[in-house]
């Protein structure tokens, strides 16, 4: 599979922190980015926003807004889930990398991202999605990939898919394996099945069609 580092690109040098506003107004009305990166003599200094960039005086620089600027980034070593995270967080479509002595390399574009994720086992791979939640604290990723395995399944991505101050969702995709046995286990080690399935509907509707017919019995 592609390294994630190879989606790194330098299509666009970075904004010059000397750069006067009118021409990065301009910069921006030729492109779809929502945020680019500023460098002050070769050093990553943030990134600027399209839309506060055209709010600022267009006969003064990048520098005279500093204050302005966003500080996220991503590292070189980051893994691609923790590159999406940070596109999450920061509400970007492009994210500048340093390397680990924070030196510019390029920016990733979250087209170029999502390309890569789709092209993972987790999204390429023919197989079944269960969401399961569980309390914060009583949760275990090791006993969740075990319920998995147990069943003689297998896991081709899982991860944290939602938190609060009080539960966790996790979402498992797994490539083989008996579902409704897995969603069993899972129910049995006290996880809440969020997501729905068809071998589950069909025990749930077999199982209302009975509660019905007692009923009807004992009329």
């Amino acid at each position: 599979m592609t390294e994630i580092t190879n989606y790194i690109t330098n299509d666009f040098g970075p904004i010059d922190g000397q750069e006067t506003i009118a021409s990065v107004q301009d910069f921006f009305a030729e492109v779809n980015f929502s945020h680019f990166p500023v460098l002050e003599e070769g050093i990553f200094i943030g990134s600027i926003s399209s839309d506060d960039v055209e709010t600022f005086d267009s006969d003064k620089k990048i520098i005279d807004y500093k204050y302005t600027l966003e500080r996220f980034f991503a590292r070189k070593s980051m893994i691609w889930l923790d590159v999406l995270e940070v596109f999450a967080k920061n509400h970007t479509n492009t994210i500048p990398v340093l390397d680990e002595n924070n030196s510019y390399v390029g920016y990733y574009e979250i087209e170029d991202i999502m390309k890569f994720f789709q092209e993972t086992p987790f999204i390429k791979e023919q197989g079944g999605i269960i969401i399961v939640q569980k309390g914060l604290l009583d949760y275990s990723m090791s006993e969740v990939t075990q319920i998995v395995e147990s069943n003689n399944g297998k896991i081709l991505g899982c991860f944290v898919s939602e938190a609060d101050l009080e539960n966790v969702q996790i979402t498992i995709k797994i490539g083989l394996g008996a579902m409704n046995e897995i969603i069993q286990t899972y129910r049995r080690y006290g996880y809440e099945i969020i997501s729905e399935h068809q071998e589950d509907t069909y025990i749930n509707s077999l199982k209302e069609r009975s509660d019905y017919l007692d009923k009807y019995l004992n009329i």
